[in-house]
Formats: C-alpha cells, sequence, structure tokens
C-alpha cells in the first residue's frame, strides 16, 4: 500500500507501455491465419479502464455497446466502424446505453488507446448480424482465450463474456 492509499490523498500513477504484458482478448481463424484482440491494460481500477489496443488485420467484432461511457482514440491503421472509416486522429465517443458496429480492422490492424467508466462489460446487439459477418468473410471465432485482468481492477465476468 503506497502512503497516498493510507491517507486518502489522490493518487498519482505513472505506467509506461513498455511494462505492461499484451494479452489477446479475442481470438479468431480467418482461413490458416489467427486474428485477435490484444490489450494492454494500462490502468483498471472500480472507476475506470484505459488500455492499449491492437486488433489483428481483417479482424471483425460486434455492434456493441458498454455499460458504461467509453471513448476510443485511434492511433495507427484503420477500423471501420459500421460503415465509418477511422482512420488515426479519429475519437470515438460512446455514450453508456450508445452502440457502435460492426467493427472491422483495417488490412494493417488497427492500434488504439481506449477508455471506460465503471463498467466494461460488453452488451451484444444483434449476434445474428454478427454470426452473418464472420460467416459471408469465412470467419471462424474461437472461444476468449483466458487472461488476467491487472491487479487493482474490479472483479468482472468481462474475461468469460462475448463480443
Amino acid at each position: 500500500m503506497t502512503d497516498d492509499q493510507t491517507t486518502g490523498a489522490p493518487r498519482l500513477a505513472f505506467v509506461h507501455i513498455d511494462d505492461v504484458k499484451p494479452q489477446e482478448v479475442v481470438a479468431q481463424m480467418h482461413g490458416d491465419r489467427r486474428a485477435g484482440v490484444h490489450i494492454q491494460f494500462l490502468e483498471w481500477s472500480p472507476a475506470h479502464m484505459v488500455a492499449h489496443t491492437r486488433y489483428d488485420p481483417g479482424l471483425v467484432l460486434e455492434r456493441h455497446g458498454h455499460r458504461s461511457d467509453a471513448f476510443v482514440y485511434i492511433l495507427e491503421g484503420l477500423v471501420t466502424i459500421g460503415d465509418r472509416p477511422c482512420p488515426p486522429g479519429t475519437l470515438v465517443v460512446l455514450e453508456k446505453g450508445a452502440s457502435f458496429g460492426p467493427l472491422i480492422a483495417g488490412p494493417d490492424g488497427c492500434v488504439f488507446l481506449e477508455w471506460y467508466g465503471d463498467d466494461v462489460a460488453p452488451v451484444s446487439v444483434d449476434k445474428d448480424e454478427y454470426q452473418r459477418v464472420l460467416a459471408e468473410r469465412g470467419i471462424v471465432r474461437l472461444p476468449n482465450p483466458e487472461w488476467e485482468p491487472p491487479p487493482g481492477a474490479p472483479e468482472v465476468g468481462v474475461n468469460r463474456g462475448d463480443y
């Protein structure tokens, strides 16, 4: 426990991306090539989560929302959300209750920063649409890989959820 935790003072913390191990949290087979979502959890507390996230080329995620506000800032590559291409420099604001997708990573994949409020759990919107998009592209969804939330993360079931 640090002094600020024992005194109740506001926390000041520094995290360098090189000190955070990437973890695959979603996996798909695109023919004989595996594609996934790789997350480096930079910060995760009961109040919020910040992650550096990479989608492999062609990765497809279903249309979904989240149980809190979310912000996604594209750093590299391209992701198409619905029919909207989102190149580097795009900020996506997803308020609690809104949904977006499907999300389709570009030919070089996509890297972004994402921030969530207190509940990061995804909320599925249209599983049938997702299955159709996967089938059209010849993608096989694999079970979610096991991953470890960082120390301090709240007890949540998102690593057993799917999206």
